[in-house]
């Protein structure tokens, strides 16, 4: 799925008449998410592009292969924000891709004003993507850890 940057579609935007967003819809159909699926195709894309097995990034995000393609379908939801970046990071995601992910599972992005997103968001920036590493980061900082508990 090749992706038009959001603000070239921002810029056509600009310029339409809301009796014009029919055809906008039905032009860009492609480059916008939907619902579920939207969720996968975009997990599924940039996994592609980063050449890392499905399993190994269940294995690093510490979730079982069954569970954790149910996720990716949507044929099951979380509430488990945390769980959503654990795949990103298993999945070698930059900050961006990590923000998207969130936000097409209507979960909020990484806010730097959060200080424990704040501490993940330097991970990722330093390009951390083991999670013991993270979890050593984020307890130095007196937060939680990112990776579930055994």
């Amino acid at each position: 799925m090749h992706q038009k940057p959001t603000d070239e579609l921002d810029k056509q935007l600009e310029n339409t008449k809301p009796e014009q967003l029919a055809g906008y819809y039905k032009e860009n159909d492609k480059y916008m998410p939907d619902d579920e699926k939207g969720f996968y195709y975009y997990m599924k894309d940039v996994i592609e592009s980063k050449n890392i097995l499905l399993k190994d990034i269940y294995l690093q995000a510490g979730v079982s292969e069954k569970y954790g393609s149910k996720i990716l379908s949507g044929e099951k939801h979380t509430k488990n924000r945390d769980l959503i970046i654990r795949l990103c990071i298993a999945g070698h995601f930059s900050l961006n891709e990590i923000n998207r992910a969130l936000k097409i599972y209507e979960m909020s992005p990484l806010y730097s004003k959060d200080r424990r997103d704040a501490a993940i968001i330097v991970a990722v920036n330093n390009r951390k993507y083991d999670m013991d590493e993270i979890d050593d980061i984020l307890e130095a900082q007196g937060f939680m850890k990112l990776s579930k508990e055994e």
